[in-house]
């Protein structure tokens, strides 16, 4: 890769961008990439912080290496996912429309990698595909104006990280502002239509189930999306149990983006530990763990599930 382009990572809810620097290191010391990371203002202490808000934050990041001609790629775990999807807007080849030989040729977002995380539906907050109603991890309240986690934050995020790490990353979870979940609608937008995606599922996940995250890769391949995939045997943090793994999933999905290695599905494993999720024929086990929630995933996708759900809100 002659010029890279440069990363810019952003975290999930009720965590500081800190949670990314093991990855980060290990891409600016061993491969040179420059890396940055934002703190999410719903995160920040304040609960009055919207999702736009996020959004604005993600935004001048990127901006700040686009108007200087360098390209991006955007990475983002969890709820962060749909800020990245939403910040991409305007950012991205697919907005010029000026012939060819007017488009400057760097100065884009040119991918994106999303991990354990979701495809954002313009015109939807994150709460509304859930109805408004919190999963089980977490409960609204209005008092504070914050998600409060009710789970255990080490079985939800952190449960094959090495004990005394997890207790240190759960000691630096912050507050979430409910604003930045329930409201903002009218600012998402699904990016992931208008670049490459590459997604990291998470397993052994006790947040996101993995079957989830399956159906919503076939969601969004039915809708046009141009996604590749690959999981990792781990919790809903990859990368602070597997960094270097998560690493080379990374480094995979920009030499896609750059055009300049794989992303053509012909390595599915590094070590029977990174997958490439595939139904085979002859492995009938394949047709449940992969196949039925993708093809869920393409029915929920090609069904009006989707014009049902954001007429109502």
């Amino acid at each position: 890769m002659s010029t890279l382009p440069t990363l810019v990572f952003i975290p999930g809810s009720w965590h500081k961008p800190t949670c990314y620097d093991e990855v980060i290191n290990l891409l600016q010391g061993q491969q040179k990439f420059k890396c940055t990371s934002i703190t999410l203002p719903s995160t920040a202490g304040n609960p009055e912080a919207t999702f736009k808000d996020d959004l604005d934050a993600a935004r001048e990041a990127i901006s700040a290496e686009t108007t200087h001609g360098r390209n991006v790629v955007v990475i983002a775990h969890s709820y962060g996912g749909m800020v990245g999807n939403s910040a991409i807007k305007g950012f991205t080849r697919s907005n010029f429309t000026e012939s060819q030989d007017q488009i400057p040729a760097t100065g884009y977002v040119i991918g994106l990698i999303l991990i354990a995380s979701g495809f954002t539906l313009t015109g939807l907050s994150f709460m509304d595909p859930f109805f408004g109603h919190p999963p089980p991890s977490w409960r609204v309240n209005n008092e504070t104006g914050y998600a409060e986690l009710v789970a255990s934050p080490r079985e939800l995020f952190y449960h094959d990280v090495p004990a005394d790490e997890a207790e240190f990353w759960v000691s630096q979870l912050t507050t979430q502002s409910l604003k930045a979940l329930f409201e903002g609608g009218e600012y998402t937008y699904a990016g992931w239509k208008d670049v490459p995606v590459w997604y990291i599922g998470t397993v052994e996940d006790r947040g996101l189930p993995v079957m989830v995250q399956r159906m919503q890769v076939g969601m969004a391949r039915e809708m046009g999306g141009r996604v590749e995939h690959r999981e990792l045997h781990t919790s809903h943090s990859p990368f602070l149990s597997q960094p270097e793994l998560t690493v080379k999933i990374m480094l995979e999905a920009v030499g896609a983006f750059v055009g300049k290695l794989g992303g053509n599905g012909s390595t599915s494993r590094h070590g029977d530990t990174i997958v490439a999720p595939k139904a085979t024929i002859l492995q009938p086990f394949t047709w449940f763990k992969f196949g039925l929630p993708l093809v869920l995933g393409h029915i929920v996708g090609s069904s009006q599930f989707i014009k049902k759900l954001k007429a109502l809100f």
